[in-house]
């Protein structure tokens, strides 16, 4: 029993990439500009569409969300996995650790959600223009991200004491860049697969059901847009839906990949890079794909920036 207390008095060790000191300072520079990216391009889009009256409409209060959810996201580990690059401390307490672990869970299983209920917003728009402000209105609004940010915790609040309380013998390594749960259940020393087996049933409802609603309402998106006379109003509706979907295929990609499969059928290094690209490619992305290239954003922006009136 003492051994399993091991990492709760002394925390533990995130491998990372330290087998590959070459490599490390590479992603050093190269983590360091990409998060440097999110966090100045999703700022820039919560900015905007609070200080700019035009944007408060559903579809850019859901925007707003997603960005201040790309921000935690990246910043629940990219500090740390930063920090363990540069040097050579590689050690994490066991209760940032904690942290690491209950703000992933949390705000990951929010994002899956909060994608699903922007699918929504513009099944909305596009199938349902005349009745749209109705069908939105701001306390419907409200109330979706409250469901998405509530089953996120609940994932969170579940899961991270489950996976925490594992018996791990005094192991303290953890062959990753952060505290994730698959590699944190791969540690213990008693069976697991009932901790999995939890996992993969919140996977299916926070990962698989929002994925299915997201695709059902793009299917209904395109059957309406195909109907659209004007070709002109066709390629800029088939625009949206593609940069949404591209996105949602980037991060629901990953997702599925790391959590619908086997605990170990996976290789270690195959998940860091999988989770370095949905923890921070994706919210680098995200503020280009969905808003920058958006004119009402651009002219926000420069607005905001003192460059029109």
């Amino acid at each position: 029993m003492e051994k399993s207390n091991d990492s709760s008095e002394y925390g533990f060790i995130l491998v990372g990439f330290s087998d590959r000191p070459k490599l490390e300072m590479v992603l050093f520079i190269v983590n360091f500009t990409l998060y440097s990216v999110a966090v100045l391009g999703n700022s820039a889009i919560i900015l905007v569409c609070i200080l700019d009256s035009r944007l408060h409409t559903p579809m850019y209060f859901f925007l707003a969300n997603l960005s201040f959810l790309d921000l935690c996201f990246s910043t629940s580990c990219i500090p740390q996995m930063l920090v363990n690059l540069w040097g050579p401390d590689k050690t994490i307490s066991y209760a940032g650790c904690v942290v690491q672990l209950f703000s992933f869970l949390s705000v990951g299983g929010v994002e899956c959600i909060l994608l699903a209920v922007m699918a929504y917003d513009r099944y909305a728009a596009v199938c349902k223009p005349l009745h749209y402000t109705v069908i939105m209105h701001p306390q419907l609004c409200l109330r979706l991200v409250a469901v998405a940010w509530g089953s996120g915790l609940i994932n969170a609040i579940v899961m991270s004491p489950l996976t925490m309380t594992l018996s791990r013998c005094g192991q303290r390594r953890v062959n990753h860049f952060l505290c994730e749960m698959p590699a944190l259940i791969k540690m213990a020393c008693v069976d697991a697969r009932a901790v999995e087996m939890l996992a993969f049933t919140f996977a299916i409802l926070i990962v698989l059901l929002p994925l299915t609603l997201i695709l059902v309402s793009y299917g209904y998106i395109a059957a309406a847009v195909l109907r659209i006379k004007s070709a002109a109003g066709r390629r800029k509706a088939f625009n949206t839906c593609s940069s949404h979907l591209t996105v949602v295929s980037l991060f629901y990609g990953s997702i599925i990949y790391m959590y619908m499969q086997p605990g170990n059928s996976s290789s270690q290094d195959q998940g860091k890079f999988l989770t370095l690209f949905y923890n921070l490619v994706t919210p680098m992305l995200n503020p280009l794909i969905y808003t920058l290239r958006n004119k009402e954003v651009k002219g926000a922006l420069r607005k905001v920036l003192g460059r029109q009136q």
